[in-house]
């Protein structure tokens, strides 16, 4: 088959077949094969070109409707975009009304504190005015009586230190007084509670000679004065040893003795001695209890004399005993007085005279007298 054959229909149909109801058409000069194939193409082309723009439109269609399903897409997208913007916008300016309300709340608030700042200072200036009048004020009959019993007090432990010696009365009644000043209204008075601590604390550094030990020392001796060898009988036996022939001879018929016509014990009587040096450790230890510094050193300087001159020296009892006297006699019992003793009372009594001359009234201007006019003048 050939291409004319294929291009031409008409021309493929046998000779024989013939429509039997269509006349028989006048016979034409058939054309050429060439100008038939070339329609044929030229048929194609169009056709195919036709196709291809078809399918083109159909392209640029489709792309059209994308492209306006996306700009709808992105105009829909900006929408909602700028409807939250707008949203956000409307939040933003919520919340700057919200925050300027605050503010405005705030300021308010300042406002008030700021006025009630001043109030409190103004009432702050009063109470110290009221504060400065009252100290300036005379002194409350309590505090009076508490500034009275203080310094009751005050002097009582300065004389009890004088007479006695003894810390700790004058301790327990610096204490009360202290406890007294501390009932005080005016503050005034502060600085002599100091005074008072500074000489609590000195006395109660002289609390550490305390007599129990001395005490005890004597006691002891005092119990051990029967033990001790005295002197008497050594020397009458020596006496007896050194007696002459001359005495012997005479003593058959003379015997020499003392009398004590008077009612006094002599010295050489054993039982004397020990009364007497007995006599002495009791006055030392009364000088002791009473804190007398000059008694106690007497009392003891008369006891070692005594027990020097009546006791056995040669003794280790009486050397025991002397030993014991000398420490005694080095141990003070009545420490002197600090130097800071007496300060506050001192104190005391000068700041109640600037108050008692400070709350004095002032007196009044006196006030003229009006002239006597005589009878008879108008």
């Amino acid at each position: 088959m050939s291409e004319n054959d294929v291009a031409d229909p008409l021309n493929a149909l046998p000779p024989s077949v013939e429509s039997p109801s269509a006349p028989a058409p006048p016979l034409a000069p058939a054309p050429r094969r060439g100008a038939s194939g070339f329609g044929w193409l030229l048929l194609v082309l169009i056709l195919g070109a036709a196709g291809y723009g078809y399918w083109r439109l159909q392209g640029i269609e489709q792309g059209h409707e994308a492209t306006v399903q996306t700009e709808a897409s992105a105009a829909q997208k900006l929408r909602d975009e700028v409807e939250a913007l707008r949203r956000s916008a409307d939040a933003s300016k919520s919340e700057a009304q919200t925050l300027r309300t605050r503010l405005d709340d705030t300021a308010k608030v300042n406002d008030s504190l700021r006025a009630q700042v001043l109030g409190l200072s103004e009432r702050a200036r009063l109470s110290e005015d009221a504060i400065a009048n009252l100290a300036e004020k005379r002194l409350s009959g309590h505090d009076a009586l508490l500034l009275n019993e203080a310094e009751l007090l005050l002097v009582l432990a300065q004389e009890r230190y004088t007479l006695f010696a003894d810390p700790a009365p004058s301790l327990a009644a610096y204490r009360l007084a202290d406890a007294a000043l501390a009932q005080a209204n005016d503050a005034a008075f502060a600085s002599v509670r100091q005074s008072i601590n500074a000489e609590i604390a000195a006395l109660g550094a002289l609390e550490t000679n305390n007599p129990s030990a001395a005490q005890q020392s004597l006691a002891q001796l005092r119990e051990s004065l029967a033990q001790l060898p005295t002197r008497q009988r050594d020397e009458e036996s020596g006496l007896a040893q050194q007696d002459s022939r001359f005495a012997r001879i005479f003593g058959q018929f003379i015997r020499i003795r003392r009398d004590d016509a008077g009612g006094r014990i002599g010295r050489n009587d054993p039982l004397f001695a020990r009364t007497l040096l007995d006599a002495s450790l009791r006055d030392a230890q009364g000088a002791l209890l009473i804190r007398d510094a000059s008694r106690w050193q007497q009392a003891l300087t008369a006891a070692r004399a005594q027990l020097a001159h009546d006791f056995d020296a040669t003794s280790p009892e009486v050397a025991k005993a002397q030993a014991t006297l000398d420490g005694l006699a080095k141990t003070p019992i009545a420490p002197p007085a600090p130097n800071v003793f007496g300060a506050a009372l001192k104190e005391l009594r000068n700041l109640r005279t600037t108050h008692s001359l400070q709350a004095a009234p002032a007196p009044e201007p006196a006030k003229p007298v009006a002239p006597v006019q005589a009878e008879g003048q108008s």
